[in-house]
């Protein structure tokens, strides 16, 4: 399903997709506003669009966790498919018209719409569900804009006031095009302060059990990530240990068992329910796997100085496979799986990051959060595990889930011997944006 049209050039279409898993919907088909937002039901069908929009390419269907990796493999991965964008971002040469900037842009914008088309229909939800409804919705496009302002803008800076343009915040249904349709970029405050403020009253609006879609626990979560981009440590570590002390998820017992799975497991926070339907959209198999599986050709391969990472004993490790003369990994094997966006692995290391970096032991001791994710490895426990064990932890065990360049911006580090904030390392905004939009301020370097 995709939005083919500049999302400031479009009345409101909102497209139901059909899939046969938990969020089955009617066969795919345009509706008038008036029909989508008229009824209870209706406007509870349309926010199922909204997950369905977060799961398109452009978002968590895999691309920009793909490119996440592209941007920071810094001789980690290769890319050696023949599909110019992600060539393109591995080898940070984008120009303005690359087809990666451009999905995430429009599918982005196509998801936040249908949200806001949701929050704008709240009166005609049944009482007793409107408060699930606008946390779900919420909570969605604090997502998309958590991803959009980490690609589209630099990052943001702890102590700073974060003047630097991120993108623009549109908060309310775009139905018609006028003025106030040609908007600007806002700063990356603004977009952060937008994000929390959305997660924060997702936190509270939310049931603690939603089935596979949004709970309290999946904006919380999405809070530790976003406190920990900001490097508000304490305010990480709370909503991290929030997670884990609700009981509501525990690790798997063997590493394998988290990935290639037809439904969630006890560990998936969030997950992207995949289907055959979906299968075009779902694009982390499709580089990273080979034809075996059902992949491509083997777009991605993992190099040895990632591999050199591991413990010869890592169960981690052991996930890499060979095939197609390379090494790959086994979390996007198989075609038709679910893909894990969340994890409770990733709420063990965030407190334990925090914890470490605050001197503190609030849920655990920053050995007891390490150890829950390296013994499960297979690993013998370590008793002073210090910062650097820490984030060396993290950077294996969620290696290949689309958080490397973000963790390379927040920590300072480099890519390919680019520092962390070179423009090379973003996302340009599209060039028909900025050609249908003259208040759009392209990034340096496009």
């Amino acid at each position: 399903m995709k939005f083919n049209k500049y999302w400031l050039l479009t009345i409101l279409l909102f497209s139901l997709a059909a899939c046969d898993k938990e969020l089955d919907l009617e066969p795919a088909q345009n509706i008038s506003e008036e029909l989508a937002l008229s009824t209870d039901a209706n406007v509870k069908s349309v926010l199922l669009g909204a997950y369905d929009g977060l799961a398109l390419d452009g978002l968590f269907g895999g691309n920009t966790m793909r490119d996440a990796e592209l941007m920071g493999a810094d001789g980690e991965i290769r890319w050696v498919g023949t599909f110019e964008g992600p060539r393109f971002v591995f080898f940070h040469q984008q120009i303005a018209n690359n087809a990666e900037a451009e999905n995430m842009w429009v599918d982005g914008y196509y998801t936040i719409n249908i949200c806001n088309n949701v929050l704008s229909a709240l009166d005609v939800v049944n009482e007793e569900d409107r408060d699930q409804v606008e946390g779900e919705a919420r909570w969605i496009r604090a997502m998309v804009y958590f991803q959009l302002v980490r690609f589209y803008g630099q990052a943001y800076q702890e102590g700073g006031n974060n003047t630097q343009l991120g993108v623009p915040l549109v908060l309310t249904p775009t139905r018609q095009i006028d003025e106030s349709s040609f908007v600007t970029r806002n700063t990356v405050e603004e977009c952060y302060a937008q994000i929390i403020d959305d997660l924060t009253k997702a936190k509270t609006l939310l049931p603690e059990e939603n089935g596979v879609l949004a709970n309290k626990y999946t904006a919380a979560a999405t809070l530790a990530r976003v406190y920990l981009q900001m490097s508000r440590y304490a305010d990480a570590r709370d909503n991290a240990s929030e997670v884990i002390e609700s009981g509501a998820y525990s690790l798997v017992s063997n590493y394998a068992d988290e990935w290639n799975n037809d439904d969630n497991t006890n560990e998936d926070i969030y997950a992207v329910q995949v289907s055959s339907q979906d299968f075009l959209e779902t694009t982390l198999v499709v580089f990273y796997s080979i034809p075996d599986f059902g992949g491509r050709d083997g777009d991605i391969e993992i190099l040895q100085k990632h591999l050199d990472l591991y413990d010869p004993a890592d169960a981690r490790l052991a996930l890499h496979y060979e095939g197609n003369a390379a090494m790959r990994t086994g979390k996007w094997r198989n075609q038709y799986r679910n893909q894990p966006v969340i994890r409770l692995a990733e709420m063990h290391l965030i407190r334990a990051e925090c914890n470490a970096r605050l001197g503190t032991s609030v849920g655990a001791t920053v050995d007891d959060d390490f150890n829950a994710t390296h013994t499960r490895a297979g690993l013998d426990a370590q008793i002073g595990v210090t910062l650097d064990d820490v984030l060396l932890e993290r950077r294996l065990e969620l290696a290949h889930e689309g958080h490397r360049i973000h963790d390379i911006k927040r920590l300072k580090g480099t890519a390919d011997g680019l520092n962390w904030d070179d423009n090379k390392l973003l996302y340009p905004i599209p060039a028909r944006e900025i050609e249908a939009n003259r208040n759009l301020q392209q990034n340096p370097g496009y």
